[in-house]
């Protein structure tokens, strides 16, 4: 996945720059409402993500500092944590780390409907 998304990147001729650097965090149904900013059902199967900025159904491209990366879909506000930049849904955070809680991250905007990327199993 992450070869796809490098290039789109080096054909759009855009770089690609992180919207939010810091510390990644998760939530789960046990941890939070069952229902999304957005309306929608929380699911921790999902590849989802909350931020306070960004429009929702967005993808965003987040990369841990060991290397892994994840793609998910703005579905929730958050975190309301002080140096936090962006919760996880718990699939997301398992992929990134298997027993992480916390992690220091970058996070780039994909756009709406990112090619080849929205296609992708893990986003539905």
């Amino acid at each position: 996945m992450i070869l796809e998304i490098m290039t789109f990147v080096l054909l759009s001729h855009q770089p690609m720059q992180p919207v939010a650097e810091g510390v990644a965090s998760y939530y789960t149904l046990r941890s939070s409402s069952e229902i999304t900013a957005s309306g929608e059902t929380l699911c921790d199967e999902t590849f989802s993500c909350a931020m306070l900025d960004g429009e929702f159904g967005d993808y965003y491209l987040v990369v841990a500092e060991n290397g892994k990366s994840v793609v998910c879909r703005l579905n929730d506000r958050g975190p309301y944590v002080r140096g936090r930049v962006i919760d996880l849904s718990k699939a997301a955070m398992r992929t990134l780390h298997p027993r992480a809680g916390l992690l220091r991250v970058k996070v780039f905007h994909l756009g709406s409907d990112p090619p080849a990327i929205a296609e992708h199993p893990q986003l539905r």
